[in-house]
């Protein structure tokens, strides 16, 4: 048996909802590699699940999609991993592999993709199952705690950076100031140097990491900084967030949007004032296996330092009510060998 944060329906953060658990070890099929988890990241998708705006498809359900650990047991066909090896597990838990999104490196988008936590057991558990080809083996530079972070809010960050084409010495402006952002911001002053990062993020505490890791200058959402931007990532769960990201847009510049959900509602938007002169808004769909294939090698090297505030796995819920109270400083973690 195994112990587990289980989630049996949705309701408010606050009324800690997730309840621990013995659970039956799960048994690896075919394809499939047994984890024994040693961290688990929390994350805001974590809270769209609970409260009801992304509605999992099974019942009940094991939450966490940033997980690390060591693999216990393979399956019969298992080709790529032996036990003992240290793999990360991410959003993107299985994707069909003939559909047209996935025949054209989109697997991202595939209708019948499965998400970790989502339509499969996560991470908020001592173990977990995954097919061998949606695992990852994680760089030896960062700690089981540290990399965690890395399979979400980094590789989704690292997407929403690619999607966001910046060119160098542009301005980038980051709005909301997390677990993803503060990832990003390393890669940004990584990749262009050149480049100043303003951060907008209401939080005092995020303004001064901000500063910290290289942001050219900090302030509110609703802020006008000392020049326009060119490049805008919104991390935020608050729909005014897009109205104020585009307020402060250069003519040409794109808004790339890094939220499954909002919590709130996206003012409408008067063209001529926040849409003319060919601004763009782009979402973030989840990730790829090539996303992270490509982000935890350069985090190696850059070397991303991510923060991080861990926990115990009984201490889930208290963890997600300061996580969307904004109470943590960056990541927040379940370590599961406290």
């Amino acid at each position: 048996m195994m112990r587990a944060m289980v989630l049996h329906g949705c309701c408010p953060v606050e009324e800690r909802p997730l309840k621990l658990a013995e659970l039956p070890v799960p048994i690896p099929e075919d394809n499939q590699i047994l984890v024994k988890i040693s961290a688990s990241g929390l994350c805001h998708t974590d809270i769209d699940e609970i409260e009801g705006r992304l509605t999992p498809t099974i019942w009940p359900i094991v939450l966490g999609h940033q997980v690390v650990g060591i693999v216990e047991q393979t399956g019969s066909k298992v080709t790529r991993f032996r036990n003992g090896q240290r793999v990360g597990i991410t959003w993107l838990w299985w994707s069909c592999g003939r559909c047209g999104f996935c025949r054209s490196e989109r697997e991202n988008l595939c209708d019948d993709a499965k998400w970790t936590g989502k339509d499969a057991n996560g991470g908020y558990a001592e173990y977990m199952v995954v097919p061998e080809d949606f695992a990852h083996l994680i760089p030896k530079e960062f700690s089981d705690a540290a990399a965690a972070p890395l399979l979400c809010a980094g590789v989704i960050g690292y997407r929403a950076v690619k999607l966001s084409e910046i060119s160098d010495g542009q301005v980038v402006g980051l709005f909301g100031f997390g677990a993803s952002a503060h990832i990003v911001i390393q890669v940004i002053r990584h990749r262009f140097p050149n480049n100043p990062v303003f951060v907008f993020t209401r939080s005092e505490e995020h303004r001064s990491l901000a500063s910290s890791l290289g942001a050219a200058w900090t302030g509110r959402p609703e802020d006008s900084p000392p020049e326009m931007i060119s490049r805008a990532i919104d991390f935020t769960p608050v729909g005014e967030t897009i109205q104020n990201a585009l307020a402060v847009l250069e003519r040409g510049g794109r808004l790339v949007v890094n939220a499954i959900r909002k919590e709130t509602f996206v003012p409408q938007l008067d063209y001529g004032e926040y849409l003319w002169l060919e601004k763009e808004i782009k979402s973030v769909a989840n990730v790829t296996r090539q996303d992270a294939a490509e982000f935890l090698p350069l985090a190696a090297e850059i070397p991303i330092r991510p923060e991080i505030h861990e926990f115990e796995l009984e201490q889930a819920n208290e963890a997600l009510i300061q996580l969307k109270q904004a109470k943590i400083r960056a990541a927040a973690v379940l370590n599961l060998n406290y």
